[in-house]
Parts: C-alpha cells; sequence; structure tokens
C-alpha cells in the first residue's frame, strides 16, 4: 500500500485531527517528511484522553504510526509523552521494540508542550520559524486519537463517528467516554453523574483556551473536554468578558510589565510576537505602529498570558485573537520574513510548569483521575454538523426521510477542495437537513 492509497482512504474516511483545529489528515501527508512525531503531551490541564487511549490501543496506535512511517519514506517516528504519564510509557515499551525506528522522547510537563512549535523544538531541538509550518523543517505531527482514526481507516475501513471526550468538573463522576459525534453536550454531563452545583457554566474545551458551551450543543470531531465551572469562576469570567472592555481596562491599568511577552512560548523560541507591545499599541491608541499589529499574526493564543502571566488579569489572548480576525478580514497578509532569532538564553527557566498553573487558574480541585468508559453511548438524536474542519463546509447527500445506517456518508467535499467528509453516527431517519448540519433520529426516538 502506497502513500496514494492511505491518503484516499483516510480522506474517504473522514479523519482530521482530533486534537486541534480539525485540519483534514490526508492533506497533512505529504513527501519531504523525515521525522513523524506521535503528540501524547496532552498539555492542557484536565484532558485524560490521548494518555488513556495509548493504553488501551497501543499496538493498534504503533501499527498505524508505522505504516504512515513506511509510506512516508521517513527516517523516524518518535512518541512524545509527558514523563509523568508513567502508566502510558510502560505500555508503549512493552511493544515498541516490534518496530523499527520508532523511539520514545519523555517530555517535561510544562504548558503549552502540546504546541506543535513547542513538542518539536522539545522533540527534536528544530525551530519552526515563524509564519511556516512543522513540514518546513522535515516533521508532521499526529495526535493519537488522530493515529488511532487512521488505524481504525486502514485496518478496519471504519469512518469517523465517535469522539472520546474528558468530561470533568464540578460532576459527580468524572470520566472519559467514547461518544457519537452529534449528541448533545447536555446527555454527557448526564453519563458523568450530573453537575453537583446549581449555578454552572459549561466549557467546551480546556481551561486555557476553551469556550463557553451550552448543553444543546453538539460533539464534533474535535471536541475533546466538556468542563463544568461554577459561574463565578475567573475562567468563565474571562470568557464572558466583552473585549471593548478588556481594552478599555488595558488602557488604565496595563504597566508594561513585560510578563506576556518573557513567558510567552513562541517569543522564547525566537519568534517576533511580543504581546506587550501590542498591548501598549492599543492601550495609547499607537495606530502608527505597524509592527506592533502585524506580529499579532504570530500568537498561537495559548492563554498563558492572560491566565498566567499579567498580575493585572488583563486579557491580552482575546484582544490579540480580535485584533487578528480584523486583520484577516481586511486582507492583512503575513509580513514575516522568516527570520530566525535566537532562542532565549533564559527559556528554560521561564517555562511554566503544568502543576504551577493548574493552581493559578483554579482548577486544582478538578485535577483529577477520568477513566475511560468503553461502553457505547446510546442516544436517539444526532445533529451532525457539516463543518468540523479547516476547508470547505461538507455538501449534504441526504434528505429528510432518508433512512440511514451508522457509517454511512452524508456530507461530501467537492474535488479538488480541503475538507473532510462525513459520516452518520447512528442509524436512523433524517429529520432535517441545512446548509450546516443534519439531524438524524432512531425509529425510537420519533
Amino acid at each position: 500500500m502506497g502513500i496514494d492509497e492511505v491518503k484516499r482512504i483516510i480522506f474517504e474516511c473522514g479523519v482530521v485531527g482530533a486534537g486541534g483545529a480539525g485540519f483534514p489528515t490526508h492533506a497533512k501527508l505529504n513527501n519531504g517528511v523525515d521525522t513523524i512525531i506521535l503528540n501524547c503531551a496532552e498539555c492542557e490541564p484536565l484532558f485524560r484522553v490521548d494518555q488513556q487511549l495509548l493504553i488501551k490501543y497501543t499496538k493498534e496506535i504503533l501499527e498505524a504510526l508505522s505504516l504512515i512511517k513506511i509510506v512516508l519514506h521517513s527516517k523516524k517516528a518518535v512518541v512524545a509523552i509527558k514523563s509523568k504519564y508513567k502508566k502510558t510509557i510502560e505500555a508503549v515499551e512493552k511493544e515498541i521494540y516490534r518496530y523499527e525506528n520508532i523511539e520514545i522522547k519523555h517530555l517535561p510537563d510544562i504548558y503549552p508542550v502540546g504546541d506543535e512549535v513547542v513538542l518539536i523544538y522539545e522533540t527534536l531541538g528544530r525551530i519552526v520559524k515563524e509564519g511556516t509550518i512543522p513540514l518546513s523543517v522535515g516533521v508532521v505531527v499526529l495526535n493519537v486519537e488522530t493515529v488511532l482514526n487512521i488505524y481504525n481507516a486502514v485496518f478496519l475501513n471504519k469512518p469517523v463517528t465517535n469522539k472520546y471526550i474528558t468530561i470533568t468538573g464540578e460532576v459527580n463522576r468524572p470520566i472519559t467516554v467514547k461518544a457519537p459525534i452529534g449528541i448533545e453536550i447536555g446527555e454527557l454531563i448526564k453519563y458523568a453523574g450530573g453537575v453537583k452545583i446549581n449555578n454552572y457554566n459549561i466549557l467546551e474545551g480546556g481551561p486555557m483556551t476553551g469556550r463557553i458551551s451550552t448543553e444543546k450543543s453538539t460533539v464534533t470531531k474535535t471536541t475533546k473536554c466538556i468542563i463544568i465551572l461554577p459561574e463565578d469562576h475567573q475562567i468563565i469570567i474571562n470568557r464572558k468578558t466583552n473585549p471593548s472592555i478588556s481594552i478599555k481596562r488595558a488602557m488604565s491599568i496595563c504597566s508594561q510589565c513585560r510578563m506576556c511577552t518573557d513567558l510567552c512560548p513562541r517569543n522564547l523560541l525566537g519568534h517576533s510576537i511580543k504581546p506587550h507591545k501590542i498591548m501598549n499599541a492599543i492601550s495609547n491608541n499607537i495606530v502608527s505602529d505597524i509592527d506592533a499589529f502585524s506580529i499579532a499574526m504570530f500568537c498561537c493564543e495559548c492563554g498563558l498570558c492572560e491566565m498566567y502571566s499579567c498580575h493585572q488579569s488583563l486579557l491580552p489572548r482575546r484582544i490579540i485573537s480580535e485584533l487578528k480576525i480584523k486583520l484577516k478580514a481586511n486582507g492583512f497578509k503575513n509580513l514575516s520574513n522568516n527570520v530566525q532569532r535566537n532562542v532565549e538564553p533564559l527559556r528554560n527557566e521561564r517555562r511554566v510548569p503544568t502543576k504551577r498553573l493548574i493552581s493559578r487558574i483554579g482548577v486544582l480541585d478538578y485535577d483529577v483521575d477520568a477513566p475511560l468508559i468503553e461502553n457505547a453511548i446510546l442516544t436517539d438524536k444526532v445533529e451532525i454538523s457539516l463543518r468540523q474542519h479547516i476547508g470547505a463546509t461538507a455538501a449534504p447527500l441526504v434528505k429528510v426521510g432518508d433512512e440511514i445506517n451508522k457509517g454511512q456518508l452524508i456530507g461530501d467535499i467537492q474535488d479538488g477542495k480541503i475538507g473532510s467528509k462525513i459520516h452518520s453516527s447512528i442509524d436512523g431517519i433524517v429529520t432535517h437537513v441545512d446548509e450546516y448540519s443534519i439531524t438524524i433520529k432512531t425509529r425510537g426516538g420519533m
């Protein structure tokens, strides 16, 4: 089996990055890759998915990783795991000897070590220049669940219909589940024993980069974690703060201490992003400083500046995120000259330990086990988004009244466009179709 056939199968089965923005995986697999990194950093606090999947499906994941290495003619593959995931490391060590040129790299417990640019440096010592991608240094990074989905696609011909998700926070039974794509978040919370408090909000994603969600929101191919937090928790307050309020507060109390820049993981690797310069320009209405605004495009939005670094509780990430949206809307393009600056000499001392971060952001009480439950979660209704990925929205292939089988293709991508095919996660009947989603109900749910 060659790379073209593997990419075709991965595309047909709708595999996308399961741990990030949902970039179509087939489009990441290109010639010129000498090293593949399996990302088991899982650096967002409270996530419990990848470390458990790599224990339960060690052989399957390593088999798929080996296949990708072979078809890409890569020199080696590296399983990058935090040193603290001892059971995961033990599981991999028991099987890795079966495969040539696959090794383990122990990662420090810092945030955000799972960011691709940081991960590549920690694993291989290579610098991905700002404005470029890992392929520029001969690397492709794949998430653990993504590689498991590759195995299911290539070896079992199974499309992506389920998602592994950690449900934690103010719930009675923190767990990690295998959920059908399109199920409502409210149903998953019930599987975790329900919420323990009265006044709460739902955070979809991690405490550093997640967004506020609702019980009616549905699971997609990129959903990784559901966290229940008190409505007065600082994380929730930050997410609800209007960007215009953030700017006004910055104008009033930003002390220009540089801490947001001094601890910025991309700046520490020599990238030009300097959050304090952006805050200064916005706070003082310095619209003539083009450099201060253009460097915003190199922010990875890890959230460290606002959740940890700023002693004034300002929100640099939120402000930079809004700035990036405005710049892109106005056709602004990357101005990087790709000149690599030196890595900060004090980088190792400025890396942020995850334990300290967890304490600082107020989620220490939720830093508990969330055991993986493999039992199938049953539901009588799913609402499946046609855009769960980067690229073009999938076009619906079904109409109201059609009988659908689990795994059936229901959304397709036009030839030549980047995107992901969409498959049904349950057996049932189509009850609603529009340009954004498809609703399917079981006969018992009609």
